[in-house]
């Protein structure tokens, strides 16, 4: 590969704060909300013109698609999410659980509200691309926009990239899931104009379980046997019956999936259906095929509940996702690295800064909570080697392949965020490593803000 020595220069240093999020999904926003409720002068990063991340970047509506009677959840800033959502007009019911769906453009201006109350200075449209290490800590870091090239000090940062960029520039041990493991990549849509009647008619005349998950490539599921005769809200028939009659190619069997919430006035949404394995998240060249491969399935898709499902015959377009949905790709190697166990048998730690129940959803392994089983999110997980202040939130802790199937789950997300969150202002005020922040502190304040860690 030819290369190009790029000219020094000085940089504008446009901001300084106590704590930096960088990456406003719901492990970010729930961090930067940690932070500034446990007193820390507190900025959050964008790269999009919008926070929220996975659930209004990508579309996710489904929050906590995992709840069920008998579920043990977390509680603190994720359920807040949810909650503040609710009082503000921006849920719909979900179709398979106790939670509600979450209206990804409406939530939006609910981010921004959070962020405002709390007193977060908000940063959107800027990138960050490179972080700023002295001496092995991290201290800020570098970003692009329609400004050119600026820096962001910081005394703690807390990478919520999701891909665990910053760790991975400032030389924290990384691993990456070999790319024909790595979970697919979606494209999340959404239709308007659908028969709401004709369509949940549709539904009950042909009712899917999780048990009906399994035979389609990668919706081969292994379940423990409790989850199976559960309603899910399922398709795969109309996509079969489209690529029987050669109305969609026959390479594209793998279109299968679940719906989100179907409203009174016929918009179909989070349409979860189209899936594309074989991307690395972190490579562009992927996301870029990623893009336009995944939307061209969507249109596929749509063309085939239009003929096939009931409801949908006038269905159109309603929007595409901002951007791809990833599951999957850099984790930290960590202090402490999540393990299978510790998610399939109710894992206890010392440092635990919230809980999350037993629900695992990846790498073919489907497991619902529904008998009050939960484990511990250690800190530790959240704690990458060998580079200082720094703390990582969302789906790039550190763990292996079935606890990532775990923690990688939004509310999840929003768990461990609140802890690294309130770990940076603790590990401030008390001038602490953030390696050695005194464990005691950092649970008490996460009591004091609604978290459950027990």
């Amino acid at each position: 590969m030819a290369t190009i020595l790029e000219a020094s220069r000085t940089i504008d240093v446009v901001h300084e704060t106590d704590v930096l999020v960088v990456g406003s999904g719901p492990g970010g926003l729930s961090a930067a909300l940690a932070a500034a409720r446990a007193g820390a002068k507190t900025t959050l990063l964008e790269r999009y013109g919008c926070f929220g991340g996975n659930i209004t970047q990508v579309g996710v509506e489904g929050f906590a698609w995992y709840r069920r009677e008998g579920t043990v959840d977390c509680e603190g800033i994720g359920p807040e999410l949810e909650r503040r959502a609710h009082e503000m007009g921006a849920t719909s019911p979900e179709p398979q659980s106790t939670s509600s769906a979450l209206d990804a453009e409406m939530f939006k201006y609910v981010a921004d509200q959070l962020v405002a109350e709390a007193g977060i200075h908000p940063m959107l449209h800027r990138t960050a691309v490179m972080p700023i290490v002295v001496d092995g800590a991290i201290r800020g870091v570098y970003t692009e926009s329609k400004a050119g090239r600026e820096a962001i000090l910081a005394k703690r940062v807390i990478d919520a990239t999701g891909d665990a960029d910053l760790a991975y520039r400032a030389g924290a041990p990384t691993v990456m899931t070999p790319r024909e493991k790595m979970m697919s990549v979606s494209v999340m849509f959404s239709m308007s104009g659908v028969d709401k009647r004709g369509f949940i008619e549709a539904v009950h005349a042909d009712p899917q379980t999780y048990g009906d998950w399994s035979g389609n490539h990668e919706w081969d599921y292994e379940t423990s046997g409790k989850e199976d005769h559960l309603f899910s809200p399922f398709l795969r028939k109309p996509f079969a019956q489209a690529v029987e009659a050669g109305l969609i190619p026959e390479d594209l069997k793998t279109i299968a999936g679940t719906w989100g919430t179907m409203s009174d006035t016929g918009e179909l949404t989070y349409l979860n259906l189209v899936h594309i394995q074989g991307l690395d998240g972190t490579n562009p060249d992927d996301l870029t095929r990623g893009e336009i491969d995944g939307r061209a399935q969507a249109i596929h898709a749509m063309n085939a509940l239009r003929h096939y499902m009931g409801g949908c015959e006038k269905a159109k377009l309603r929007n595409f996702g901002m951007t791809l949905g990833i599951r999957d790709t850099r984790k930290i190697d960590a202090v402490y690295n999540i393990t299978e166990t510790d998610v399939r048998e109710q894992g206890r730690f010392d440092d635990a800064i919230g809980i999350f129940p037993e629900f695992i959803d990846g790498y073919g392994v489907l497991i619902l909570p529904t008998t009050g089983r939960y484990w511990h999110v250690p800190y530790r997980a959240l704690v990458p080697k060998r580079v200082g202040n720094l703390l990582v939130a969302g789906r790039a802790i550190g763990g292996d392949l079935i606890s990532h199937a775990s923690a990688r789950n939004m509310m999840c997300c929003a768990v461990g965020g609140q802890g690294a969150g309130v770990a940076a202002a603790i590990s401030i005020r008390r001038d602490e490593a953030l390696d050695r922040v005194n464990i005691g502190a950092l649970q008490d304040e996460l009591v004091r803000q609604g978290a459950r860690i027990r």
